[in-house]
């Protein structure tokens, strides 16, 4: 069916198309079951088949694709492939042979060219796209600047805006990953690694990861992070989150171990004792008779900290202080915190080995002792022994007499 001047002017042996409008499918020779909505609309369509057009020159200069659907103005235009949708004016306005694209909204992939499988939803999403392909893109100017990324996911307004050749990163949230021309990172959250340029980087929350820009390697969860860091986790922020629960730790024993430790400003890290990373190694010597002024105290935590008030046993680290400023930790106020009891114990085993090997040699002096008491016992007998056989005996005594 045709309607308007020069609809389906050239048709010979296709069938079941419809054109409506000047020049609507005017070129058509062979192709068949499309349908063409408004003035030039598959205008040079000569043997594509199952295509849609709706709107002056949608689908304009299409001539063997196949099973695409434009609507809108100039929707489509210059399409050569098969498979795509266009819904907007100027949607996919430039795609020539790239297949299987989306486009809703008012430019959207406007400027794609050869990128195939890319799916773009609002206002001039991957708007200056041109080979990039398998990019979704959701939210006004999502994923807009990139040309040939691939792989990409921008879900929320201006999402991976700044995005040119950058690929497999997924942006969740306005603004997210904004600045990013990066691989492989993943942003959830408005304004999540919105400067970031680096790699592989995760940010989950609002403003997650903002403070990044060259580094890679981080996890932000719930922290702004900072700039020019790499391989790096933080989860909170100091200040916000005042406690921390975490499943599958308490009553799990885990062999071949080591402590972990934290530091004022959250950092969690274990004690390192090779001497690689050690430098002014000396013995302890009388340093550690510091303990010895130290005063051990039974006592029970507040009852906001433990509503059980379990009995306790350790020091109390203002006195410890007073004893040696070098065994306390401070808190990011400088106030005394706690004792660094594993320090302590080092200075409780030098001192054990102090008193052993005065041990050890009052031992040797004990030995040395037993040995020349022995020998003097041993000569007392000899003499002993001598004067008894110098005695006369009964016998001879009453002869004598």
């Amino acid at each position: 069916m045709a309607v308007g001047v020069n609809a389906l002017w050239n048709n010979t042996t296709g069938h079941e198309n419809t054109a409506t409008g000047g020049a609507a499918l005017a070129s058509n020779i062979t192709g068949a079951e499309n349908t063409a909505t408004g003035a030039e609309a598959l205008a040079s369509m000569t043997a594509g088949d199952g295509n849609t057009a709706t709107g002056r020159k949608a689908l304009w200069l299409n001539q063997t694709g196949s099973y695409n659907t434009a609507t809108g103005y100039f929707a489509l235009e210059n399409n050569t492939a098969d498979n795509s949708v266009a819904n907007g004016a100027f949607a996919l306005t430039n795609n020539t042979s790239g297949a299987e694209n989306t486009a809703v909204g008012f430019a959207a992939l406007v400027n794609n060219d050869v990128g195939g499988y890319n799916t773009a939803l609002g206002s001039r999403t991957l708007f200056f796209n041109t080979s990039g392909s398998a990019n979704t893109a959701t939210g006004f100017f999502a994923l807009a600047n990139n040309t040939t990324g691939l792989s990409n996911t921008a879900t929320g307004t201006d999402t991976l805006q700044n995005n040119v050749t950058g690929n497999e990163n997924t942006a969740t949230g306005y603004l997210a990953l904004g600045s990013s021309n990066g691989d492989r990172n993943t942003a959830t959250g408005a304004f999540a690694l919105l400067f970031s340029t680096g790699n592989s980087n995760i940010a989950v929350g609002y403003n997650a990861g903002a403070n990044l820009t060259t580094g890679s390697n981080n996890i932000d969860i719930g922290n702004q992070g900072v700039a020019g860091e790499s391989n790096t986790i933080r989860i909170g922020t100091q200040g916000t989150q005042t406690a921390t629960y975490i499943a599958g730790i308490n009553g799990v024993t885990v062999a071949k171990s080591s402590g972990v430790f934290i530091d004022a400003n959250g950092r969690l890290g274990t004690k390192s004792s090779s001497q690689r990373f050690k430098d002014d190694i000396k013995p302890m010597d009388k340093a550690s008779e510091a303990i010895h002024s130290l005063k051990p105290v039974t006592f029970r935590y507040k009852k906001e900290i433990d509503a059980e008030q379990t009995p306790q046993f350790g020091l109390v680290a203002e006195d410890v202080e007073k004893v040696n400023p070098d065994l306390v930790l401070r808190d990011t106020d400088g106030k005394v915190h706690t004792v660094r009891y594993e320090a302590v114990n080092a200075m409780l085993l030098n001192e054990f080995l102090k008193e052993h090997q005065t041990v050890q040699q009052q031992q040797k002096e004990i030995d040395a002792l037993k040995a020349e008491l022995k020998e003097q016992r041993a000569l007392i007998q000899t003499v002993n022994d001598k004067v008894e056989l110098s005695k006369p005996s009964p016998q001879t005594v009453l002869n004598n007499q």
